[in-house]
């Protein structure tokens, strides 16, 4: 009896996880040919190339070169010979080496959190926002904050009418946490999150990637929301079915997928 039951249960597991597959394959072969995953790319010559956007990056440099300090010089003093206990087991010599890059992996990553949270908000915010402006996409900004009149993108946003940022939240942190290793895996996180877009997963894996660099992960968070600007700005002069939502569930959407 229970050996039938077992075999029912690895039965229905098999099915499940070639479904999942197969949506997934389905779902990055779409994403690939959408051609979403060059949008992080486009961010970074985009950021490198306006130095009118450059304004809410410096403000944030030594607030959060201090956060990473911090956090990294904390994380080897606490934890480093703990981990190194467990990975010799596992890596032998090469533990050494091995642990430090795991502590920089945690401590980028603790970092990150913190930062957009805490540090980041609102200067990547400005930073979507202005990039809008840049590309004269000021409809969909309008419908989130004032505009002011001039030629410096960044001088011209206003007081904010609506933040599609969601705050920091317990629930958000629980989340984050628990999806956080998924995103190691391209195809199987587009799999687990219903709102995950056709952008999302291809936009989402190469923008996870980049700001998984140690000290340049603040750079590409912000060249990462360049790039999401940019094909908010693209849908919205594309005038496709997408544009049909509200501005600001569309800056929610970049954000999302940022």
């Amino acid at each position: 009896m229970s050996s039938s039951f077992a075999s029912n249960v690895q039965t229905k597991a098999q099915e499940v996880a070639k479904e999942d597959y197969e949506k997934a394959r389905v779902l990055l072969s779409e994403a690939a040919k959408s051609g979403s995953y060059l949008y992080p790319f486009k961010g970074i010559v985009y950021f490198i190339t306006h130095r009118s956007l450059w304004k809410p990056f410096y403000s944030r440099i030594l607030p959060t070169l201090g956060l990473t300090a911090g956090v990294t010089a904390s994380m080897f003093f606490f934890t480093y010979l703990p981990q190194l206990a467990i990975l010799v087991f596992v890596n032998g010599p090469l533990a050494v080496f091995t642990t430090v890059l795991l502590i920089l992996n945690e401590s980028s990553t603790i970092v990150n959190l913190i930062s957009r949270n805490f540090l980041l908000q609102d200067a990547l915010l400005d930073t979507f926002d202005g990039t809008l402006v840049a590309k004269d996409a000021v409809g969909i900004v309008s419908e989130g904050r004032q505009l002011k009149s001039g030629q410096d993108p960044i001088g011209r946003l206003g007081k904010i009418l609506k933040n599609p940022f969601s705050k920091f939240t317990p629930k958000a942190l629980v989340r984050y946490i628990m999806y956080l290793p998924l995103n190691f895996i391209p195809g199987v996180f587009p799999v687990v999150g219903r709102e995950v877009t056709l952008f999302m997963a291809g936009f989402g894996t190469i923008a996870t990637l980049l700001e998984m660099i140690p000290v340049a992960s603040m750079f590409f968070a912000f060249t990462n929301t360049v790039g999401a600007a940019l094909w908010a700005a693209d849908i919205e002069q594309r005038n496709t079915q997408m544009t049909q939502g509200t501005a600001p569930q569309l800056r929610e959407s970049a954000k999302k997928a940022e």
